[in-house]
């Protein structure tokens, strides 16, 4: 299963995806997580030994234009480039899980051929092989990824809100997006909740329920800002956490 995070920027999808990773480890699943995020955080969040040692993908720019077969004066790449390797290579892993980092990609998703792009979606596709699999992408804030190709292909995109007008904005926007790129299964996940009023303001303003909804978490913030990682704390938030997983199991 391929699942994707986005929500405005600043609403924990990082530290959701994070805690879903972790969960889905201790089920014994196999876990990679993708970020995606052009400001990059992931490694510290679920507390990589070494995060400035991991090499951005998207940085290997001599390597990806040869991995996409462009030859000097032609315009065009290979569509279906080897990308096998790859996953190995820029892989790390630790703590049981494996992850990833894409970095910054610069260039859209509009029709162009691109070599960042052409590789990155090819590596992607490629990725879900079993059931006991499972991709986590978490993706850039607010909604420039959905024009993007790293988030073809997902099974699910889940957008987090908290309660907060502004949030509700990017996340209907996030919704409407998604289905016109053809992402249909799109889900809402409250967060920060700390009374009943919220959650009715968030599904209010969404026209509809959340899947979960995560309370504002104490140990959550302390282990951030203390530098622990934030998997540790799954024990805060882990029934809310499962709301999540039931609910994409149960639409697939």
């Amino acid at each position: 299963m391929k699942i994707a995070i986005s929500g405005k920027g600043g609403v924990g999808k990082t530290t959701i995806m994070a805690l879903l990773a972790e969960l889905l480890k201790r089920a014994g699943k196999e876990v990679l997580i993708i970020d995606a995020d052009s400001s990059p955080h992931m490694a510290q969040t679920i507390g990589i030994t070494n995060p400035g040692g991991i090499v951005p993908i998207a940085e290997m720019k001599t390597l990806l234009v040869e991995r996409s077969g462009k030859t000097e004066g032609s315009p065009f790449y290979n569509i279906n480039p080897q990308v096998d390797d790859l996953l190995a290579q820029f892989m790390v892993e630790e703590n049981g899980l494996r992850l990833m980092v894409l970095g910054s990609i610069e260039t859209g998703d509009s029709g162009c051929a691109c070599a960042e792009n052409t590789v990155l979606r090819r590596m992607l596709t490629k990725m879900l092989l079993k059931p006991t699999q499972y991709v986590l992408l978490d993706m850039e804030a607010g909604v420039e990824h959905l024009g993007r190709g790293t988030i073809a292909g997902v099974d699910h995109l889940l957008t987090v809100v908290i309660p907060s007008q502004s949030s509700i904005r990017t996340a209907l926007k996030v919704k409407k997006l998604a289905n016109d790129v053809g992402i249909h299964s799109v889900h809402f996940v409250g967060n920060r909740i700390m009374e009943p009023d919220d959650l009715v303001f968030l599904e209010s303003g969404l026209g509809e329920k959340t899947i979960a909804a995560l309370p504002d978490s104490k140990a959550i913030r302390r282990a951030e800002r203390q530098g622990q990682p934030i998997p540790s704390q799954l024990s805060a938030v882990e029934a809310e956490i499962q709301k999540i997983l039931t609910a994409l199991e149960g639409t697939t």
